[in-house]
């Protein structure tokens, strides 16, 4: 896993070295758009690329009915006396190039909201972003037709509308967590096994598709396949080097899984060394967004809440209706009897790996394009969603952790609704306690005796 993260690095880093001596030696390339300077205060009027010697601060403001608000000025001030006003256009979008890193205030200039039209909180009319060289730094403002909107209190109501949307959004974190969790429980199904460095597998998945998608340049469709079967090759390699020879010399389960928690760490600080701190995007453009039925999402997050669920109906019916899938599921009830009726166990518990892994690469391949970035800390950030699925739908389950994952999805979303940021993936940790209180099998799980 690490080894190919590595070599794709590489081969980014050797063919973009010439393009980037030709945009510093060649006097006519510009990092900014036409109709800017890096600190004249004059307005932004070309859409901004980034290159190594400038970044982007971009976004989008949507008006009340979550269409694309034109025509408003959004003023972008920071190092160096740098001060540059952008104005949204036909389709809500802005954008400032700027040509040193640091802390920049993104400021809405209020006057010039449509009339009629305000900003659901006051406090968002400036903001503090951190811009890096090479990189996107994304903003969305959303407007309000009520101008009492713009209070703390009222942004933190709860309504109909905004309880509807959120439950779309926990379907869509569902269905991308489920990705990654059915593989999660496939693995422990089949060798018993919870697998910490699971989460890195889709880390792994959204840093391979920022390189071939944004460094490269690649068709992103072209780019998730791509993406997914080299992820699942890392599982194939690691059962084949790691987990096969450990499995022989009869590691305990205890020993294992201290040895995914190394894998985990060791994979996170090769991505961060890799490919720095920073948030990284897989498409630079600013993200469409479509209003259907009350609700409105970007383009991308349809596109992989239809990948997602087709690729896991896919999944069920390989496992329910081919030989080898229910050879799998053998091995997951009980793989000594499996071994006694001639199934091939290793060669099982090879392509559970292998699979595992591939559907968990998909995942941080939509994920980053859902969220809009990813780091090095991102499949860290999911990982006790993760957990909390499959033990909620039933460890070792693959159905259980489809279950699961909508489960837990959908409830840490609709706790946006009363909780501040990311304080909601705390709930996962209480639902976690919960289920292990008063139902340790999970949904779909059998109630075993021990000892």
């Amino acid at each position: 896993m690490l080894f190919l993260a590595f070599l794709a690095t590489f081969a980014v880093d050797w063919a973009l070295s010439p393009a980037a001596d030709a945009v510093t030696s060649s006097p006519s390339a510009s990092s900014s758009p036409a109709g800017t300077s890096p600190a004249g205060g004059t307005a932004a009027t070309g859409p901004c690329t980034v290159s190594p010697t400038n970044g982007c601060i971009r976004g989008t403001i949507l008006d009340s009915e979550r269409k694309p608000a034109k025509g408003i000025d959004v003023e972008v001030a920071g190092p160096a006396s740098f001060d540059q006003t952008a104005t949204t256009d036909a389709t809500g979008r802005w954008s400032v190039s700027v040509t040193t890193a640091g802390q920049y205030t993104v400021s809405v200039d209020q006057s010039s909201l449509p009339k009629g039209q305000y900003l659901t909180n006051a406090a968002d009319a400036e903001r503090k972003v951190n811009a890096t060289l090479n990189a996107n730094v994304g903003q969305i403002f959303q407007l309000s037709d009520q101008k009492g909107a713009t209070t703390d209190t009222d942004t933190s109501s709860v309504t109909p509308a905004r309880a509807w949307q959120q439950f779309a959004s926990g379907i869509r974190l569902g269905l991308l967590i489920a990705l990654a969790s059915v593989g999660l429980s496939l693995i422990y199904g089949t060798t018993g096994l919870s697998s910490f460095s699971h989460g890195e597998q889709v880390t792994l998945g959204g840093l391979l598709a920022y390189v071939f998608a944004n460094q490269l340049g690649w068709n992103i469709w072209l780019t998730g396949i791509v993406v997914t079967l080299l992820c699942a090759a890392t599982g194939y390699l690691q059962d084949a080097a790691i987990w096969k020879p450990l499995r022989r010399k009869r590691i305990s389960l205890t020993q294992l899984m201290i040895v995914t928690i190394g894998l985990s760490i060791a994979a996170q600080y090769a991505f961060q060394y890799l490919f720095g701190a920073s948030t990284v995007r897989i498409q630079q453009g600013n993200p469409e967004t479509v209003t259907f039925a009350g609700l409105t999402l970007t383009v991308q997050s349809y596109v992989a809440m239809a990948v997602a669920l087709v690729v896991l109906v896919g999944t069920g019916l390989f496992l329910a209706k081919t030989r080898f899938g229910r050879a799998t599921r053998a091995v997951s009830d009980n793989p000594a009897l499996a071994a006694a009726s001639g199934i091939d166990v290793d060669r099982v518990i090879r392509f559970v790996w292998t699979l595992a892994a591939g559907l968990a690469g998909l995942s941080g391949v939509m994920l980053g394009l859902v969220l809009n970035g990813v780091n090095w800390q991102t499949g860290l950030q999911l990982l006790l969603l993760m957990f909390a699925s499959v033990t909620l739908g039933g460890l070792g389950t693959a159905y259980g952790a489809l279950v699961g994952s909508m489960i837990i999805g959908i409830i840490v979303e609709l706790t946006n609704l009363v909780l501040p940021g990311d304080f909601k993936y705390a709930t996962a940790l209480v639902i976690l306690i919960l289920i292990l209180l008063f139902r340790p099998q999970g949904i779909f799980g059998r109630a075993e005796r021990i000892g």
